[in-house]
């Protein structure tokens, strides 16, 4: 068996695993050695469906030494006006050359596609079958540890009959190979794939009227205009963040405070007439919310249990099934709930979400604290695991958290500065940026510094209590 040698063991090269490798180059002299089953970088992006896009700007994802894209903004669709939104396909061939340009020109990284960890070091190729020995010296970073669920390798939780076609939306853009035309599209799932799905089909010129929508529970949405990184949105994004943290200082319960959040325009809901009880993270722009608000039929039933010839069976009640109907599976949660663990462990390092929603960005900042503290303690307590919200509830504690991780950061000044010129870092440059004599938006920096403590306060008070 042949034996290497390496600093840290990376396995994964998905968004996590590379913002991670990046950062610690960057940051050290270490040596790298990054393990991964497909056969070239960017993890689930390989086989995500084709349409699926970034759904926040570009300027945030990937790793701090290579940007994403050109910084600029669309001129036409849904997200005219905003800054750009990376294609998955991008996003897969930005992957590639962060690869190709950036890690392995340092000298200091190994890349092993095609390959399986099978545990201690012990590496198999998928192609022959060798074993290779990897010596770590420092750490294994398992950094599959939040790999998303996609549509591509998730299987359906519900029974589908013979003569049901369904299919994941992978399959869509491949219509132009079937022998005849659905009559009916029917998208089974209420988060962003679904979105993605309705949205593509609309685009693509399927009748709004052929379109149904099974949709389990409604989602809040944030408005990515208030999540864009250029100054000229500064009034946008820092006016909806102070909104935001007067919200959590003030609000009475998790609905009061996203009926003030959508009150200041920074959260959107598809269905003015009904109150969503789910919010996932998904970032829209109000354009694409009136194309969704197209599609009428819409079926709140619960979740799909099984499909035949003649009904889609659901947890609420029943509907009745068209013939030729071709049935869309979005049901794939990329967000399943998972036990949170430490994240440094000794020999371990178990990379998870330290700013919710930004993986990227948790990635390298937790390679930076590895590169720059001295022990598991003094790492934790600056990278508390961040839960992400299952329901409105659970979205108190993510901020309280997220909170928390952001005051202890910038109370280690060369944390914070490493934070402020960190390119997946999204507002701390425009932040940085304005001018001492702007006293309009200098006041609104500071209102949001001064309430923050309130913010947390309340929140915990909140999350703490029963169950209406």
């Amino acid at each position: 068996m042949r034996a290497i040698e390496t600093d840290y063991l990376i396995i994964g090269a998905g968004a996590v695993g590379m913002a991670f490798a990046d950062t610690i180059l960057a940051e050290t002299d270490a040596h790298v050695t990054i393990v991964d089953r497909q056969s070239k970088p960017g993890g689930h992006w390989n086989d995500a469906y084709s349409f699926v896009a970034l759904h926040q700007p570009s300027a945030f994802y990937g790793v701090n030494s290579l940007s994403l894209g050109e910084n600029r903004k669309d001129t036409h669709g849904a997200n005219a006006g905003l800054y750009e939104l990376a294609s998955g396909a991008e996003v897969s061939g930005y992957f590639d050359r962060v690869m190709r340009q950036k890690l392995l020109p340092s000298g200091r990284a190994e890349y092993l596609p095609m390959s399986d960890h099978r545990g201690e070091g012990r590496v198999v190729s998928l192609m022959s079958g060798e074993e290779l020995q990897v010596r770590v010296r420092r750490k294994t970073v398992d950094a599959t540890f939040s790999s998303p669920v996609i549509p591509a390798n998730h299987t359906p939780r519900f029974s589908v009959g013979e003569g049901v076609t369904l299919v994941p939306p992978g399959q869509l853009a491949r219509l132009w190979l079937a022998a005849e035309r659905p009559e009916r599209f029917v998208v089974l799932g209420a988060g962003k794939t679904a979105m993605d799905a309705i949205g593509w089909l609309l685009a693509m010129g399927a009748p709004a009227e052929a379109i149904q929508w099974i949709k389990p529970r409604d989602s809040w949405l944030i408005n990515r205009t208030c999540t864009q990184p250029g100054a000229e949105f500064f009034d946008d994004v820092f006016g909806s963040q102070l909104a935001q943290m007067r919200a959590f200082a003030e609000g009475t319960s998790p609905d009061d405070i996203f009926a003030r959040l959508e009150a200041a325009g920074m959260m959107l809901r598809i269905d003015p007439a009904v109150t969503p009880t789910m919010f996932h993270y998904a970032t829209i722009s109000q354009g694409e919310v009136e194309a969704l608000r197209r599609v009428t039929d819409v079926v709140r039933k619960g979740r799909v249990t099984a499909i035949t010839a003649t009904a889609i069976q659901l947890e609420e009640g029943t509907e009745p099934a068209q013939p030729n109907a071709l049935y869309i599976d979005c049901t794939a949660s990329a967000v399943e709930p998972r036990t949170a663990q430490p994240i440094f462990q000794g020999d371990l390092i178990v990379p998870q979400l330290v700013r919710v929603p930004q993986p990227c960005f948790s990635a390298a900042l937790i390679a930076f604290v590895e590169a720059h503290y001295a022990d598991d303690a003094a790492k934790n307590a600056l990278c508390r695991t961040v839960p992400f919200p299952q329901d409105l509830k659970g979205f108190l504690t993510t901020n309280i958290v997220n909170l928390m991780n952001q005051g202890g950061w910038f109370g280690e000044e060369r944390l914070g500065a490493w934070i402020r010129q960190s390119r997946l870092d999204g507002f701390g440059k425009v932040a940085a940026g304005i001018d001492r004599s702007d006293t309009a938006r200098i006041a609104v920096l500071q209102e949001m510094r001064r309430t923050a403590p309130l913010a947390v306060a309340n929140l915990m008070r909140l999350a703490s209590a029963p169950a209406a």
